[in-house]
């Protein structure tokens, strides 16, 4: 069980921004562990709908009557520093925490606290992990960053010493945690609006490689050189993965597709044969990503049989390669992917399953990430039959970087391949119900509104 001593001089807990990924699961988790818990949000979703059925009172709008009476007030990043719940806490000396340190703070009171992280795959790999503890019986406690079918949501309170939890760098909150065991699945220039370089980003995991205790573990991926120059930054045991490095200590050998593009591999732990695997996803990518969570798992004593079952029952978090539906005979896919490393994953998992001619639908996420990385999306993309780009969805930046969609389309084409920029979603419909012909597979990309397209086709 978790050892919440630290933390039993707060009663009432008041949580603004309640209803985000990793604020609702920090609520559940404080209600299991016996606090008054209410909370308020901008709006209504799915997320604080659930706290309500869990008896947790969730104001849509501001609760300044709640948070007059906590003893803690615990605020999500989205939150500015003039809310007025914000201000009133302040003028009442009511301790305020932000949610990255309050997590940090919950990993603390958990004895193993597994931290799944790396530039991509975090979300794949995190539920993985899950799905094994879950199915090996070890009540684990979870946070991951989509919606999960087995544990029907972002989170699963649970009661035992496990917690699982997807570590994110960007602005660097992952260093507020205090992990037992860290996976780190890949390093890559992302979040370059925050860090600026790849040698800065390499540098903070380092840092936060140093946050494992020495007799924690360190499970890392040997055919990224970014993760390889992160071993000297501890004294945990260093468990290492690959698919092409045959030195690593877990490889994947004999990796065949079947029609869906569902890879069955052969598992070799230190050059000797470990077990056969069969995942219920795409993608060479995702058998790198199965391999951090069997490397995990095996240092945590699970049994071979519990790993392979859990790998084979896990299809897939939300959206990632995610089936929509059809509609004349042609399959939708919506995912996630917003940075060229995901894209090019993505496009090879697509590959491999049969088709006609394959489409992509992408949203640019950020006006910085489009106008740094042009090059390299515009390469990523040609690997698609048929390319529509609509506008850069543009979430927490103005454009101050002269940069649009239509300067992709351009880039695109001097590469000597069609794309073609289209603003509306109805719009991009129409043009995708008047052009595709069956066996085609479209696909839905980015991490904005896209994946609104979907559902606007399958209907």
């Amino acid at each position: 069980m978790a050892n919440i001593q630290e933390l039993k001089q707060y009663n009432h807990i008041h949580m603004i921004g309640i209803g985000g990924v990793s604020m609702s699961g920090i609520a559940e988790i404080l209600k299991n562990w016996g606090f008054t818990v209410t909370g308020s949000d901008t709006s209504a979703s799915e997320n604080t709908e659930k706290l309500i059925n869990s008896h947790i009172p969730v104001t849509i709008g501001h609760d300044l009557i709640n948070l007059e009476k906590s003893d803690l007030v615990i605020y999500s990043a989205a939150i500015k520093k003039d809310d007025i719940e914000l201000v009133r806490a302040k003028q009442l000396n009511i301790p305020i925490i932000d949610r990255g340190s309050f997590l940090g703070k919950l990993t603390k009171a958990f004895k193993n606290t597994i931290c799944i992280s790396g530039t991509h795959g975090k979300t794949t790999t995190t539920s993985m992990v899950s799905m094994c503890f879950m199915e090996a019986y070890k009540d684990p406690s979870i946070q991951v960053g989509a919606y999960l079918k087995p544990i029907d949501g972002n989170y699963r309170v649970g009661n035992s010493e496990y917690f699982i939890i997807e570590a994110c760098e960007y602005v660097e909150s992952y260093l507020k945690l205090f992990p037992k065991s860290e996976i780190i699945l890949n390093i890559d220039n992302d979040h370059l609006d925050y860090f600026g370089t790849l040698d800065n980003i390499v540098q903070s995991f380092g840092n936060y490689v140093r946050l494992l205790p020495d007799n924690g573990l360190l499970v890392i991926n040997w055919d990224d050189p970014n993760c390889m120059k992160l071993t000297k930054n501890t004294k945990a045991k260093v468990v290492t993965f690959a698919l092409e490095n045959q030195n690593a200590n877990f490889i994947a050998r004999n990796i065949q597709f079947d029609a869906n593009g569902f890879p069955t591999f052969d598992v070799y732990y230190n050059n000797t044969f470990y077990k056969t695997i069969s995942l219920s996803i795409p993608g060479k990518h995702n058998v790198l990503n199965s391999l951090a969570c069997i490397a995990l798992c095996h240092e945590y004593g699970l049994e071979k049989e519990d790993i392979k079952n859990a790998l084979h029952k896990y299809t897939g978090a939300h959206r990632r390669f995610e089936y929509k539906g059809s509609f004349n005979n042609v399959n939708i896919y919506d995912d996630y992917g917003h940075h060229p490393t995901e894209i090019i994953a993505t496009a090879n998992a697509l590959k491999k399953k049969k088709y006609h001619e394959s489409w992509v639908i992408f949203q640019p996420h950020t006006y910085s990430r489009t106008k740094s990385l042009l090059d390299d999306f515009a390469n990523a993309l040609m690997n698609f039959d048929n390319i529509i780009i609509t506008d850069i969805y543009a979430a927490r930046e103005n454009n101050t970087y002269n940069i649009s969609s239509k300067d992709l389309v351009n880039k695109i084409q001097s590469l000597g391949k069609k794309a073609i920029y289209i603003s509306n979603f109805s719009d991009i419909v129409q043009y995708i119900k008047d052009h595709t012909v069956p066996s085609d597979i479209v696909l839905t990309l980015g991490a904005g509104t896209i994946t609104e397209i979907g559902p606007m086709l399958v209907d």
